[in-house]
């Protein structure tokens, strides 16, 4: 079982893990060892609550296709076990990024008096500007 918050959790088996072998450089051991894992979660099977299931659809992300399946390769470590704790952690990450709602932003205006200061400053400093020209008598 897989702990987002207190309050979400995802069962083992709405998770679907492969190990897979890892691509790149590693000797004659990357062409023996699946190490690698392919961490793949439907967002729509899942048991997540339906707002986050919306936010998770409607985001940007290039590691959730057009079918609305989550894929995370997880190949940093010449591990399996590491490998998985990377890719659960990555989806958790996901996941989690999406329980935060982001706070209205409410427009504001400036005040009377920073308007009157701001006034005050330009006058004052077109004399200063005024002063500078050549003086005619």
């Amino acid at each position: 079982m897989l702990v987002i918050t207190p309050h979400i959790t995802l069962a083992d088996d709405e998770i679907k893990l492969t190990a897979i072998r890892a691509q790149g450089a590693g000797g004659q051991n990357v062409n023996k060892l699946s190490s690698a894992i392919h961490l793949r979660f439907d967002i729509n099977a899942s048991s997540l609550p339906e707002l986050f299931k919306q936010r998770l659809l409607s985001r940007q992300d290039h590691r959730i296709n057009n079918m609305g399946i989550i894929i995370i390769k997880a190949q940093q470590y010449r591990t399996q076990e590491k490998n998985r704790a990377d890719a659960l952690e990555r989806l958790k990450q996901i996941i989690k990024s999406v329980t935060v709602s982001q706070k209205a932003r409410r427009a504001t205006s400036p005040s009377k008096n920073a308007k009157k200061k701001r006034t005050d400053n330009k006058t004052q400093r077109g004399q200063l500007k005024k002063l500078r020209g050549k003086l005619t008598e």
